[in-house]
């Protein structure tokens, strides 16, 4: 999904502390930033400030290079030396020589050979591609226990739903979960889910946005996505991740093996349905989520007591203008402790 609509990572960040807490483990343990960077690739000096929000995102060329130095530095073989560059570009049958660039961070490696760095190390197909943000958030469901590959019932609209999520057809998808996930060669696999985001995340008119407008996107023209429609040839990286960005999809949704696109798939749905059971559980969890009470409270606090008049007076005016102003839950002196109450309450039904 889109950067800006994931998941708050400092909200994230306390569930997993008290999810550990809850289990007797140590938070800081769970939530060591060398763990959660071997996990994401981000370095870990970096992480409070993904965390935090303040971290700048760096552009995709030196956002690779330094996630693949960090894999031959922290996954060595069993003498506890770096992976030579002929020995990981074997996994793919190509020359140490063509991952030099990559290495040297002069350069992006091509889409197969990408993939076939994360398929070497072992990591999940976003790996080298995923915006610090999105990587982090991954790290913490991971750290959480949350990432497991679920179950589906298996239903038509199950099924239906893991492909729009996926890619994958339902056909696909059923055979994933029995265990007999169908072999494609990269290229086909790579033109097959792009053309799925193009049927399946249309126009606001029901149409296919052009090659051209994806393509731009991402400064390039259409006829670069041309050979990639046609299933002539893989797009470069560059590409790849542009695609994944105008779709808002993760940056792993087109090198993701049937698998491991199902697994992340399901482990969506899981934490969706989760988070609904408990909003189900407690209503007014569900508005302090829905629409960021916290923060509001957290500035409004910093109000004199005649701010705090005039702010219920003009919460008053808003509510009467919608039709829904009835009494409020204590008297107009007492916001702040009313609030308070309310989010206590709340945070205990939480738990």
């Amino acid at each position: 999904m889109p950067a800006a609509a994931r998941t708050d990572l400092a909200a994230a960040w306390g569930r997993v502390a008290a999810l550990a807490e809850r289990g007797g483990r140590d938070p800081a343990d769970v939530l060591d930033p060398v763990r959660l960077s071997h996990l994401s690739g981000v370095e870990p000096a970096l992480i409070p400030g993904v965390v935090a929000g303040t971290a700048p995102e760096e552009g995709l060329c030196p956002r690779v290079h330094r996630r693949f130095l960090r894999l031959r530095a922290t996954r060595r073989d069993k003498h506890g030396r770096e992976w030579s560059l002929a020995a990981i570009a074997e996994e793919f049958d190509a020359p140490g020589a063509s991952l030099g660039p990559l290495n040297a961070g002069t350069g992006l490696p091509r889409l197969g050979h990408a993939a076939g760095v994360q398929r070497f190390f072992g990591v999940y197909a976003g790996f080298l591609l995923a915006d610090s943000k999105s990587a982090v958030e991954r790290a913490l469901a991971t750290a959480s226990g949350t990432s497991g590959s679920g179950s589906g019932s298996g239903s038509a609209d199950d099924l239906e739903h893991l492909s729009y999520l996926t890619g994958m057809s339902p056909q696909a998808i059923r055979l994933t979960l029995d265990g007999r996930p169908p072999l494609l060669p990269l290229k086909e696999q790579v033109r097959q889910r792009f053309e799925h985001l193009r049927r399946t995340r249309p126009r606001e008119d029901g149409q296919a946005h052009s090659l051209a407008a994806i393509a731009q996107s991402f400064d390039a023209s259409g006829q670069s996505l041309t050979r990639l429609v046609r299933g002539e040839g893989l797009p470069n990286l560059a590409a790849a991740a542009g695609i994944q960005r105008f779709y808002g999809v993760e940056g792993g949704f087109l090198l993701a093996d049937d698998a491991e696109a199902v697994g992340c798939a399901l482990t969506c749905i899981e934490r969706e349905l989760e988070a609904a059971e408990r909003d189900a559980e407690n209503p007014m969890l569900a508005v302090l989520r829905a629409h960021d009470v916290r923060s509001i409270v957290t500035r409004a606090g910093r109000l004199s007591p005649a701010g705090w008049k005039s702010l219920a007076d003009h919460l008053d005016d808003l509510l009467a203008r919608e039709g829904q102003l009835g009494r409020p839950p204590a008297g107009r002196g007492e916001p702040a402790r009313a609030v308070r109450e309310w989010e206590l309450a709340a945070e205990g039904g939480a738990r």
